[in-house]
């Protein structure tokens, strides 16, 4: 810390001096200590905003991952088309749909049922009677009208019966009706009236409209409409014909008092339009009209009426009393319901609803119209196309890659320094190094193109039986659980003595998958032909490369090459096997072929270990057909390389094509048994209370099953032992022993429950919270087994990045090609799918990936770091609040202090002027006196 000196001036001059700018200079002072931490305060604040943004763009590609190995996200979605939209459309495809192409005709439209009941001129008359409807075969509905008794209350009563009908009040400038449509379209929808009572009283009067009579045309006129043509009237029509006598025509029978002069009657309960008409036209010549009831096109009636007589001694005078005093509200059907017929594929069905919904699976379209007819008469088929929806998928990868290159652009910027020099804020920092190291080993994670069923770890589960696997249609090739057999099937290779583990078989996978160069052992001595083995090969069908030089005794050494001959033609003493014959017996097979030219034969051998060689004899005896073998020959691996994948307690064996693509797809058959012992757990039975101690049970086996593993005893706060099942005595009784043997303060006794199921009884020695049992078992019942076949379930064809089109740069960053995407999306998409979603998948490992290094996770490497920097800076902001409460007081007791000795400063030219004064009185002597 430096130091502050004061400077006071003239210290008698009375001036003092300057105090707020001495207690800064001093508290600017004691403030230089919270420099590093402030400064330290500041980086960690630069790396707090370095290590946000990160986590945003990990978010950003955590995102990008999610929109792929979502289940139903973009890789399920499907777009389809109808080659015609006329008749056909397309309104969704779920993922359960299937891409291809279906053929569809529409024969006819499904109709959904519905009617109306006659109008009336009023909508607000009043209504009377019931209705009974039903829907298909549905039970039926009566609506009675009560107080709510217009056609509006009317529907609403209908809409709330539950009918399955919706009832609405249709009104136009003339009319109102009420409509009925059924809730279920298709022929299980049609509206049956049951019975309908339903009247108006309307009191409406009816008038006559009429024009005159010419040469041509008799007068003619008619009555006002009335609702329903069955509607009720009442009262008197009177007609007279030019000058003639006025007729009269009363709705009803004759009185009892007889019939009135010039009048006619309907007769008794005859009181409707077409009674009307119909006594008119009896009497016709007698009131020199006729007259007919005319259905009008909106369901209303009128009644008209014609002179007998032309001209304008026809013309009609007529007076009318009548009304229209109840209108029965007959039901008019205006379209029957009826199914939709169409065929898909050739597959004639039906649909109750133009919305065709999984008829298709996952797909459903709207019908729009009947498929045209095409000459000759059959209908025109439409082409209902679903396909993948890759554009979108090819949209998000692309996404996927520049939100990865961000991310590493991100990274690698932070390796460095700024424009100004100046390092950047993660610059050195191992959490760079291990961000890298996980992209990039993400990044080159491989694809499995199927797993066995998994199986749980801590059972130990043994294996039998056997699995074959085949490499795209080639050689299939087979793997054993165990020691091969004195005589070997070629084409099979086999795990070893003991060895029946999952981990056992990936081993025994890998190393049949390893390329070998194949060598040569001479054999001497044993017979007179010369002869020798070629080994290496650990399987028969293996593909070979390279070339075989053989010479027997001095003769010209003769070349055998793997392949077709050059275009440029073949060499000089070369034999070549031909295009595509690479295998061992194939080999064998041209040897022999050309044996009375190379002056050897060969034969295929299949050894004890299930390995194979290739023995070639020559065919002359004696020194003469000595061999000379120089074999350059390799042979590949199997193309398959295996995986045991670790998840919780479950493990399973993931197989991975070398070659990717549908040229690399794999099929598995698994006969493999996994046989696994039953785990025994503890189970607390009497839990301690203050006066009785803690207790509770391990087993549910047989007495004398044979156990393994071990169990971990803590009694209260005392450590814990493992106790391991003795050798000796591997049962309940056995490790009962060992535990009270290990004196843990726990007592173990074997028991027997009702059901015969035997268990360890374990006790503490101590009551209460002090004698809590803590007991963790691992113990297997080796006797009581469960076996199950462990199948295998295909993933995909795709085993990394490229085969997407997607390619890792010097710098870490990708680069994708949209052709290469585009060419997999159409030839293998479910591949594609498989690559992203399916379990120990390259997607779902690379979103793990993701989330254990950014900040999403509490654990992630971005956030632990930054929960670091938090910690620091906590410490370090209470030591600077710290420091600054100190240096607070100290300015308050520097400021006071320097105020108090500023002031005797400023008092001291007085105090000495009195001083003064005092001298010359004693002395008399007075300073300020010249002379």
């Amino acid at each position: 810390m430096g130091t502050v000196g004061l400077s006071f001036g003239s210290p008698t001059s009375g001036a003092g001096f300057d105090v707020s700018t001495t207690v800064s200079e001093i508290v600017g002072n004691l403030q230089n200590v919270e420099t590093p931490w402030k400064t330290q305060l500041t980086s960690l604040e630069s790396q707090d905003t370095a290590i946000s943004s990160l986590g945003t763009l990990f978010s950003n590609l955590s995102t990008d991952m999610s929109t792929l190995t979502d289940f139903n996200g973009i890789l399920s979605q499907k777009e389809g088309s109808s080659s015609d939209t006329n008749v056909l459309t397309l309104t969704a495809a779920t993922d359960a749909a299937i891409a291809g192409t279906h053929t569809v005709t529409v024969a006819k439209l499904a109709q959904t049922s519905s009617g109306y009941l006659a109008p009336v001129t009023n909508a607000s008359a009043k209504l009377s009677g019931s209705i009974t409807l039903a829907v298909g075969n549905g039970s039926s509905q009566t609506i009675t009208l009560s107080s709510n008794n217009t056609l509006a209350g009317l529907a609403a009563a209908i809409n709330a019966s539950g009918a399955g009908v919706t009832a609405s009040v249709l009104t136009d400038s003339n009319v109102s009706r009420l409509s009925l449509v059924s809730g279920t379209s298709g022929a299980s929808g049609q509206i049956s009236i049951l019975s309908n009572s339903i009247t108006t009283a309307t009191n409406a009067s009816l008038s006559y409209t009429g024009s005159s009579g010419s040469a041509t045309q008799a007068a003619n006129g008619s009555l006002t409409t009335v609702a329903n043509a069955s509607d009720v009237l009442s009262g008197t029509l009177s007609v007279t014909v030019g000058s003639g006598t006025k007729e009269n025509i009363v709705i009803g029978g004759v009185p009892s008092g007889g019939a009135a002069a010039n009048t006619f009657y309907t007769g008794s309960g005859v009181n409707t339009l077409a009674g009307l008409a119909a006594a008119i036209t009896t009497h016709s010549s007698a009131l020199g009209i006729t007259a007919s009831v005319v259905a009008n096109n909106d369901g209303s009636a009128s009644l008209s009426m014609t002179s007998s007589t032309l001209n304008t001694a026809g013309n009609l005078t007529v007076a009318s009393t009548l009304s229209d005093t109840n209108t029965a509200l007959g039901y008019n059907t205006s379209v029957n319901a009826a199914d939709a017929s169409l065929t898909i594929d050739g597959v004639q069905m039906t649909s109750s609803s133009n919305t065709v919904a999984n008829l298709i699976p996952g797909v459903t379209f709207q019908l729009l119209a009947p498929s045209a007819t095409e000459t000759g008469g059959g209908l025109e088929q439409v082409q209902v196309v679903i396909a993948n929806d890759n554009t979108y998928v090819e949209s998000t990868v692309n996404q996927l890659v520049s939100d990865y290159n961000s991310l590493i652009s991100a990274v690698n910027t932070q390796e460095g320094r700024d424009s100004s020099g100046n390092a950047e804020p993660l610059f050195g920092s191992p959490t760079l190094t291990l961000l890298q190291q996980q992209l990039l080993s993400g990044l080159n994670l491989t694809n499995p193109n199927g797993t066995l069923t998994p199986i749980t770890s801590n059972t130990g589960t043994t294996l039998s039986g056997s699995m074959s696997l085949t490499v795209a249609g080639g050689t299939t090739e087979k793997f054993v659980i165990g020691a091969p057999p004195s005589s070997p099937d070629s084409n099979t290779f086999y795990t070893g003595s003991g060895v029946n583990t999952l981990s056992g078989l990936a081993d025994a996978i890998n190393a049949a998958n390893l390329p070998t160069t194949l060598n040569y052992t001479a054999t001497t001595g044993g017979g007179s032909y010369s002869y020798g083995v070629l080994t290496g090969i650990v399987n028969s069908a293996a593909v070979l490369s390279g070339s075989l030089s053989v010479q027997v005794g001095t003769g010209t050494a003769e070349k055998l090459v793997i392949g077709a001959a050059p275009t440029s033609g073949a060499a000089a003493d070369t034999i070549y096997t031909g295009s595509g014959v690479n295998t061992l017996s194939a080999i064998a097979g041209v040897i022999n072929e050309n044996e009375s030219t190379l002056g050897y034969y060969g034969s295929v051998v299949i050894n004890s270990d299930g390995t194979s060689s290739l023995t070639l004899e020559s065919g002359t005896s004696g020194d003469a057909g000595t061999l000379t073998v120089n074999p350059s020959l390799a042979a590949a691996g199997i193309g398959v390389t295996a995986n045991v994948a670790t998840s919780g307690k479950q493990q399973t064996l993931s197989l991975v094509s070398t070659v990717a693509g549908t040229s690399g797809a794999l099929t598995v058959n698994s006969s493999i048994a996994a046989t696994s012992g039953t785990l025994l757990s503890y189970g607390n039975t009497s839990p301690y209370t203050d006066t009785t101690p803690d207790g509770g049970l391990i087993g549910g086996g047989a007495g004398n099953d044979v156990l393994s593993g071990s169990v971990m005893v803590q009694v209260g706060s005392g450590p814990a032992t493992t106790i391991l099942v003795p050798s000796s005595n591997a049962t309940l009784a056995g490790l009962s022993s060992a535990i009270n043997a290990a004196n843990l303060g726990v007592t173990a006794t074997p028991v027997e429950s009702s059901n015969g199921a035997w268990s360890i009884s374990l006790v503490s020695g101590t009551d209460g919270s002090a004698g809590a049992l803590s007991i963790t078992s691992s113990l297997l019942d080796k006797t009581n087994t469960s076996t199950s076949t462990l199948s295998y379930t295909s993933s995909s064809d795709i085993n990394n990045l490229s085969s997407l089109g997607i390619t890792v740069n010097n710098d870490g960053s990708m680069t994708l090609d949209a052709a290469s995407l585009d060419s997999v999306l159409n030839s293998d998409y479910s591949s594609v799918v498989g690559f992203f979603q399916n379990t120990n998948s390259w997607g779902q490992s690379f979103s793990s990936m993701l989330t254990s290094a950014g900040t999403s996770s509490v654990t992630g490497i971005l956030a632990l770091e930054s929960k670091s920097n938090s910690t620091i800076e906590s410490t370090l902001n209470a030591e600077v609040a710290r420091e600054d409460t100190y240096i607070s007081s100290q300015q308050k007791s520097l400021t006071a202090e320097l105020n108090s000795a500023n002031e005797i400063m400023q008092a001291l030219p007085s105090q000495l002027e009195g001083v003064n004064e005092l001298y010359s009185a004693i002395t008399g002597y007075n300073q300020n006196t010249n002379g």
